[in-house]
């Protein structure tokens, strides 16, 4: 087993639109607003940015994102990371009418020395970091959607 490659899936329920939450999703600069542990992204072109997090644990990622996809018409953003973290991450927001389900998945592998150091002992910790990180986002931007 690698230690330092993970797979995520999070489904996160939104009584949104999926137009509401696809336009919320498309714009990654506005993470910050509304993703408490989205502590920057600096834009470096119409398709790629370097985003900075921090959840609860005290060390940052920082890794640049390269738009793979963006197909308004199926509810898919997909992009391609390459830093801190090396993989895709992508969003499908599914649903019709007031609700919709937006699919986060994201394969990675850890290239941040110090996790790949901690990477047997931390991995339950490094996880469970990770689902405190996706809770405050489904938080924030459910919050950050009533009030648009």
């Amino acid at each position: 087993m690698d230690w330092t490659h993970y797979r995520f899936r999070t489904q996160w329920a939104l009584d949104a639109s999926p137009a509401a939450v696809y336009d919320a999703l498309e714009q990654a600069e506005e993470y910050p607003r509304w993703w408490p542990q989205v502590r920057e992204v600096k834009r470096l072109d119409d398709t790629t940015g370097v985003i900075r997090i921090r959840a609860t644990l005290p060390y940052d990622l920082v890794f640049t994102a390269r738009e793979v996809t963006r197909d308004r018409a199926a509810g898919v953003l997909e992009i391609a990371m390459t830093g801190d973290l090396e993989g895709w991450a992508r969003w499908t927001i599914t649903g019709d009418g007031a609700r919709c389900l937006a699919g986060y998945d994201q394969v990675v592998d850890v290239n941040k020395p110090l996790l790949r150091r901690l990477a047997v002992p931390g991995r339950p910790v490094f996880r469970a970091n990770h689902r405190l990180m996706m809770r405050a986002g489904r938080r924030g931007l459910a919050a950050y959607l009533e009030a648009v």
